[in-house]
């Protein structure tokens, strides 16, 4: 199957070959003459498999040659690396320089992204918050919108934009057509599909909630976080093997610590992005890793959703997610574009529920390594064995309410029994007193 047989303009081809996409992934085969035929559209698949494609080709082909100057298509997405993503994709495809886009985030000074509104746009790029702020100012005229579409919509939830997104619904026309993408389809998307998609075309690439069969996943059983940094300089000092690392961790603390320890420690250089960065900070760094300049990347899941960096070779949770969609999320930034990847865990023994957690939702097995004879393993400090019993405490309450655990056992405390009160007689009382 070619992108020319799918229907979409021959110029629009041109420039999809240009970019080195020569055949359609299946989600973007199924989802493109869909999305070509204005029905509504829900698209499950699991990330790197080309759902950016599967919404911004068919929306480049139906907007012609034609500039109006106002919004006609809006596009929603959980974060600024995602937006920005996004927003890159389009500059690349886009057939005409006056049909113009706008990527609208949180992070940098509005009065640009004002200026660059009221010079005319038909494509806006944005995070609900950021985008909210501009309407709010009565810089968005939404009477020409024609194409919804929201990209990773469970980000979008797990987010708290509902509120934004049921606001906007109020503002734009009622006739249009609207787009949900999602690697993950729990509960709540589907919820949220019901009050944005009229009798929508559901198509889904694999089931929910699994990672790419190109990532091969592995897991170390360690004992402390301290025997996790000496195995991960262990690992990365290899750096033929891992050339091309994203480190993942659950805390802005963890993230500041390993940044530091792999600038000085480790070969080839490291970059950080957290909630804590600046836009251009994070941009910088970035842009740093893309282009090679830097091996490593150490992130929060702040860029579990949105970073579509070529030939990522392995990604590693220093700390494991709690949620399996961060999981699936977070892995699924290597073997991208069906090309070869892995992920390797770092897990103690609180976080192996998790693990356990996964493989029972995903159907699939990770597979244990043997912790490697070279590396020296740090017993857990006190304070951090009470965190970690804590943990498991209550992941097994959750599993079993009736379960008590260890820091929630009723003990019986012994208490002697307490004499009987003798009568007490004041010392000046008469002995006779009240005797005739």
């Amino acid at each position: 199957m070619s992108f020319a047989k799918l229907g979409i303009n021959l110029n629009l081809v041109k420039k999809i070959e240009e970019q080195g996409w020569a055949t359609p992934t299946p989600i973007q085969e199924k989802a493109i003459p869909i999305a070509l035929g204005g029905q509504d559209l829900i698209g499950i698949a699991q990330t790197g498999t080309g759902k950016t494609g599967a919404f911004l080709i068919p929306i480049l082909h139906k907007l012609g040659y034609k500039a109006l100057g106002l919004p006609r298509v809006l596009i929603f997405a959980p974060t600024k690396e995602l937006a920005a993503q996004i927003g890159e994709h389009y500059e690349k495809l886009s057939l005409v320089e006056d049909i113009k886009s706008v990527v609208l985030v949180g992070g940098v000074g509005m009065k640009s992204q004002l200026d660059a509104v009221k010079l005319g746009v038909d494509v806006v790029i944005s995070t609900p918050g950021r985008f909210m702020d501009l309407y709010r100012k009565g810089a968005l005229d939404l009477k020409n919108v024609k194409t919804l579409v929201l990209d990773e919509a469970d980000r979008l939830m797990d987010m708290g934009f509902m509120p934004q997104l049921r606001t906007l619904l109020e503002v734009i026309p009622i006739k249009r057509q609207n787009m949900l993408f999602s690697a993950t389809f729990p509960e709540k998307v589907e919820q949220l599909s019901f009050e944005f998609l009229e009798f929508p075309v559901r198509i889904e690439e694999v089931a929910e909630s699994t990672p790419a069969e190109t990532i091969s996943q592995f897991w170390y059983p360690v004992n402390s976080k301290r025997t996790k940094v000496n195995l991960l300089e262990y690992l990365l000092d290899d750096e033929e093997r891992f050339n091309r690392v994203i480190v993942f961790v659950n805390t802005k603390e963890n993230a500041d610590y390993l940044f530091s320890f792999a600038s000085r420690k480790l070969q080839g250089g490291a970059v950080i992005i957290h909630s804590n960065k600046s836009q251009s900070n994070r941009n910088n760094s970035l842009d740093a890793f893309e282009k090679g300049e830097k091996r490593i990347l150490v992130t929060t899941n702040v860029s579990s959703r949105g970073l579509d960096i070529d030939s990522v070779s392995h990604v590693i949770n220093f700390d494991v997610p709690i949620v399996v969609e961060d999981y699936v999320h977070r892995i699924g930034r290597t073997g991208r574009a069906y090309k070869v990847g892995e992920a390797i865990s770092f897990v103690t023994k609180a976080e192996k529920m998790y693990i356990d957690r996964y493989s029972k939702k995903m159907k699939f097995e990770l597979k244990e390594l043997d912790f490697p004879k070279e590396v020296t393993k740090i017993e857990m400090p006190r304070e951090e064995l009470i965190e970690m019993e804590r943990e498991i405490d209550r992941l097994k309450k959750q599993d079993d309410p009736s379960f008590q655990g260890a820091f929630h056992e009723k003990k019986k405390i012994f208490r002697p029994k307490a004499k009987p009160k003798s009568k007490v007689t004041p010392k000046n009382a008469p002995k006779n007193r009240g005797k005739r």
